[in-house]
């Protein structure tokens, strides 16, 4: 079946956000009190939205959340990269592309630009701030597909986490998802995805599906 279009998630598959997210949000929640590793905030909040993230935490003193989000904005800028090997592989690309995120507009604009990424996919971004729900809700791939004008059975979706890989079989989409991230591979096995480990791959996964 064609591919139409590559709908890429953005944090832990584009950009290598998500160790920065683990060890900033374990530290601050430590501060409140919880007693998680970084393996169990990884388990449970990587790929979520920043809705579910809230509602998990509950309520918190004042000044937290400023706290939390300047120290992690401030470790974005000194350490955020492009994951390696997805430059690469985006030049190889031969149909059009999209990035959906479970992200604010505003972080996903900021990743992209931190690491380069921003020309690559101008004006073809969407966030959960575009639709009812996030992911794992099949919302955020269907509107983008529905927007860049691709049948959801046309589209290919790269995820690495749980919530995506979810979202995009939901949505009746075909899902390649990273398992060379943070996600142990045992979460990401058996949920209707394509494991790939290295981005390198990627193009000629992609024309395989074509």
């Amino acid at each position: 079946m064609a591919v139409d279009l590559v709908i890429f998630d953005c944090d832990g598959v584009l950009v290598d956000s998500e160790p920065i997210s683990v060890r900033v949000g374990t530290a601050a929640l430590r501060r409140l009190g919880w007693s998680i590793d970084e393996a169990e905030y990884a388990e449970r909040f990587v790929g979520c939205t920043n809705e579910y993230w809230a509602e998990q935490v509950g309520e918190t003193p004042p000044g937290w959340w400023e706290e939390l989000n300047a120290e992690y904005v401030a470790t974005v800028k000194a350490e955020l990269c492009a994951v390696d090997g997805i430059e690469a592989a985006l030049d190889q690309l031969t149909v059009p592309s999209c990035v959906a995120s479970n992200g604010r507009h505003a972080t996903i604009r900021r990743s992209l630009e931190l690491t380069g990424l921003a020309g690559r996919f101008d004006g073809r971004v969407f966030s959960a701030e575009d639709v009812a729900q996030g992911k794992p809700a099949p919302d955020l791939f269907l509107h983008a597909a529905a927007t860049m004008g691709a049948a959801p059975e046309h589209c290919v979706v790269v995820e690495d986490s749980p919530f995506g890989v979810t979202a995009a079989v939901s949505a009746g989409m075909r899902c390649l998802a990273f398992a060379g991230g943070l996600t142990p591979v045992s979460r990401l096995a058996g949920l209707g995805a394509t494991l790939f480990h290295n981005p390198a791959t990627l193009p000629d996964l992609i024309a395989s599906l074509g």
